[in-house]
């Protein structure tokens, strides 16, 4: 009789981030170390659970116990749970669902508001009453005004908060144009009685973006990378919309990104130096060089006194 196959790792942390969503959706309130116990894995291990593939929750301390704010109690269905844990990083545990296939399964409504980009936490407590406005705004498709940097904003359309790399920001429309506003610096939030008609291309553009750089007016950059770290770009899109045009005789790759602004890949491209080459185009290759010479002309004179 053939046996039925262990499961996997993935399989292991799929149930146990369904087990502690159902749990949590259930008003319960969570011991991270019982957690640990039951689930036969680390402290360690929980605590990324819920401080990083589970950060986009309202969650909160008592005690030694998380638990989930009390306005969103309910709000998740076993259908919800499985796009909460796609969103939270771990999409990949899923081999069957496609991207289609998630959009039928889950409940738009609990995803009306909010789009994770990343494992990372803002502390917002002291903003949670701002936050759940915004909310309010965005399911009702209300008109909101706010102070951004000193300067005074009326009649925005708010249509996501993004959580990207740990910050979490506004997608709204201002202008006509689709911009990205730094939460924490919203003052004044303001929710208005009237109202707009969301816009279908505009949800798109949010939902496909890699981060928080709306401008839909895009540039390509290529890229040599060298073959001692090529394994890593072929491994995952490490870029945005990257694509692998060629692998090079060498081993090394020649790769191509989509982006929206110089600084959504310069940070990137400094991390990998120097076994990426910027081949196009030509300013952003003069913008990094000249970055770079500055710096070290401001390291001697650092390191001479």
């Amino acid at each position: 009789m053939a046996q039925n196959p262990r499961p996997s790792t993935h399989d292991k942390t799929a149930t146990r981030l369904a087990d502690i969503l159902i749990r949590l959706n259930n008003g319960e309130k969570l011991d991270p170390q019982q957690l640990a116990e039951q689930s036969g894995v680390t402290y360690r291990t929980i605590q990324r659970d819920l401080l990083e593939r589970l950060a986009f929750l309202p969650l909160t301390k008592e005690g030694h116990c998380f638990v989930l704010e009390p306005y969103y109690l309910g709000k998740l269905t076993t259908a919800d749970i499985h796009r909460f844990a796609a969103l939270s990083g771990v999409k990949n545990l899923f081999p069957s669902f496609d991207d289609r296939f998630l959009r039928e399964l889950f409940d738009a409504r609990a995803n009306q508001a909010f789009l994770v980009k990343g494992h990372h936490y803002e502390d917002l407590s002291d903003k949670s009453c701002e936050f759940k406005q915004l909310e309010q705004a965005i399911n009702q498709h209300r008109l909101i005004h706010y102070l951004y940097k000193g300067k005074s904003y009326t009649g925005i359309q708010p249509y996501r908060l993004v959580n990207h790399n740990g910050i979490w920001y506004l997608a709204a429309v201002h202008d006509r144009l689709l911009k990205a506003f730094c939460f924490s610096q919203l003052k004044g939030l303001q929710l208005d009685d009237r109202r707009f008609e969301a816009d279908a291309e505009i949800l798109t553009v949010i939902e496909q973006e890699d981060g928080i750089w709306f401008n839909q007016d895009k540039r390509e950059v290529v890229l040599k990378v060298n073959a001692g770290v090529a394994h890593y770009f072929k491994r995952r899109s490490l870029l945005p919309k990257q694509s692998i045009d060629k692998e090079l005789e060498d081993g090394g790759l020649i790769v191509s990104s989509r982006v929206a602004h110089d600084e959504q890949i310069l940070p990137l491209i400094r991390y990998w130096l120097p076994n990426v080459y910027i081949i196009s185009p030509d300013d952003l290759r003069d913008n990094l060089l000249e970055n770079l010479r500055l710096y070290s002309e401001q390291y001697k004179a650092v390191t001479a006194k």
